[in-house]
Parts: structure tokens; C-alpha cells; sequence
């Protein structure tokens, strides 16, 4: 499930509040054994053993004609936009997805990163619709998709990279600065690569790390590559660049992460339907042509199931 939520906090002169969705702290590990949603997420204890006989929410959706989507605003994945609409890759890929299993109409609820989870079992919405990253403990409160894209690291730079920075390993040898977020994984990617935790920077979003970058307090910035592909957008940092999108190593290991949509616990049916639409639209390309106008490439499609990120 999402980490717990943190206290907004004042990060060299940035706010930020909440976690994101790759984010390694400790609070991620949360759920009981039981399958119960607690207090590390602030809200009470919910049963999410789910339903029986592999659930009717798919039957109900389409009586209803309407599916109530999750979503936490992160661009490119899902938001509200400035006109009131939802965008974004995941609601585009979803829609489609629906549209195919008989719903057409879609209700946006935006809630905090840190919340989506509980209030999928709360039954604010059905489903899960933020690119949200499958991990072990997630899948023990929430029932995955496969995910519909892999994840890539890369580094924020000053233009031509004058450190020739390109992995961790780079960082650790050059003995260079990093900045990162507040509980992203790239700072365990780093230390994972011999790069001192003394010489890592956190700050509250890419901005801020793009304006440390510019006065020479830190020498890259890491996180995940879509994230700093939006933040580049806004042209308010000329001298910036992004390094080439990377899959990181630790001890010689790829990491490999990939996000998808969350249903709950027991809704098989559902989740088997959207799974099969999804695969048609991975093997015919569709995927890609849907998911390319908010940034995604071929090298963030991937053949990672859902299966093998509930192990990790």
C-alpha cells in the first residue's frame, strides 16, 4: 500500500507534502499480516479480505455504466487539469480499457498519493488510477494489474553534464553531490552504490532541486525519469538538462519497477478483464500510441506482471 503520509515540510524554500510512489520508507511495510490497513496511514483498520468467487464489480460497473476512478495529481501519470478535466497516461489507458468492457462513463475522485489506498477499501471509488508502483506490501492490501510501464531512473544536470554523471556508481566515484526527494528510492539506489549518505541532498519536488542544481549546491539530481521529463516542460530552468533514462543496479541487480492500476482484494473478474484488454493493447501497439503524448517512449513499456512486483 502507499507509505504512510508526511507532515508538509520546508525544504530549501520548497513545501512539499506527501510521499510519491516509489518511495522505500520504512512506513511502506506497514500492513499486518492481516491484511489490515492501520495507523501508519492515519486512518482506522479496515477489512480488506476482499470478495468471494472473484467478486461483481465488474457486472455492477456495467449496470451502472459508470466507473468512480482514484487518482493522486502527478503529471504525467493522472490530474486535474486547469480547464477541470482529467488527464493524463493512466486515465487515457483506462478509459479505453472501460469503454471495451462496457462502461463509458468516468468519475474522477482526487485524493492524496498517501490516501488512495484506504480509500479504495473506504469504496470511494473502484479502482486505483495513478501509475501507482506494485510492490510486496502494496499487494497485500491492493489486487494489481500488470503494470502497463516500466519505470526509469535518470539525473537532472547543468547543460553538456559537465561531471559526466550517467549512474550512481558515476556519483559515488567522482565523489559528486546529490540532491533527491524526501523517501525516494534513488537515495537507497545510491547508497546501494557507494555514494555517502552525507553527500545526498533532499529537497521538496524537481523545482527545487533544479534551482539547487543552478547554484551549484548539488551536482545531479535523481529521480524517476517521467517525473523530470514534466518538470522540464515548464522552461524555467534553461541551464538544466536531463540525463539518457536509466534502469539502476545495486550489487550488479537491476531494479526494475513498474505501476498499474488497484483493484480490491478478491475482485478477480474485474482485474482479469482489465488484464487481457491490456495485453491486447501492449501486443498491438496501442499501448504505446495512447501513452507516447504524455511522455512515455518505447523504452518505458515493459513485459513485468504484476506477479513478479508483488515479490519485490
Amino acid at each position: 500500500m502507499a507509505p504512510p503520509q508526511e507532515n508538509t515540510t520546508v525544504i530549501k524554500g520548497k513545501s512539499t507534502s506527501g510521499i510519491r510512489r516509489r518511495s522505500l520508507l520504512a512506513g511502506v511495510a506497514a500492513l499486518g499480516a492481516a491484511g489490515a490497513v492501520g495507523a501508519a496511514t492515519g486512518c482506522s483498520r479496515v477489512d480488506v479480505s476482499g470478495a468471494t468467487d472473484g467478486g461483481h464489480l465488474l457486472d455492477d460497473l456495467r449496470r451502472k455504466g459508470t466507473v468512480r476512478m482514484g487518482i493522486a495529481s502527478e503529471p504525467p501519470y493522472a490530474s486535474i487539469n486547469s480547464k477541470g478535466e482529467l488527464t493524463g497516461e493512466a486515465p487515457a489507458v483506462a478509459k479505453t480499457i472501460f469503454r471495451r468492457l462496457g462502461i463509458k462513463n468516468f468519475e474522477p475522485v482526487p485524493v492524496e498519493f498517501g490516501a488512495l489506498v484506504p480509500g479504495l477499501h473506504s469504496f470511494q471509488y473502484d479502482v486505483i488510477v495513478a501509475g501507482m508502483f506494485i510492490n510486496k506490501a502494496r499487494c497485500a492490501a491492493v489486487l494489481f494489474s500488470d503494470p502497463d510501464y516500466e519505470s526509469k531512473d535518470a539525473f537532472l544536470v547543468l547543460k553538456g553534464n559537465p561531471k559526466k554523471i550517467n549512474s550512481y556508481a558515476d556519483i559515488a566515484k567522482g565523489k559528486f553531490r546529490m540532491g533527491s526527494g524526501i523517501g525516494y528510492a534513488e537515495i537507497d539506489y545510491a547508497v546501494g552504490n557507494g555514494v555517502k549518505k552525507s553527500a545526498i541532498q533532499t529537497y521538496g519536488d524537481q523545482i527545487a532541486g533544479m534551482e539547487a542544481l543552478e547554484a551549484g549546491r548539488i551536482d545531479a539530481f535523481a529521480g524517476t525519469a517521467l517525473t523530470m521529463i514534466e518538470a522540464l516542460k515548464t522552461g524555467q530552468h534553461p541551464k538544466v538538462t536531463m540525463t539518457r533514462p536509466f534502469t539502476p543496479e545495486v550489487d550488479g541487480k537491476p531494479q526494475r519497477d513498474g505501476g498499474g492500476y488497484g483493484f480490491r482484494i478478491g475482485e478477480t473478474k474485474l482485474r482479469d478483464a482489465f488484464n487481457r484488454e491490456l495485453q491486447k493493447m501492449k501486443k498491438s501497439g496501442e499501448l504505446l500510441r495512447i501513452a507516447r503524448p504524455y511522455g512515455f517512449t518505447e523504452e518505458f513499456m515493459t513485459d513485468l506482471t504484476a506477479k513478479e512486483l508483488c515479490k519485490k
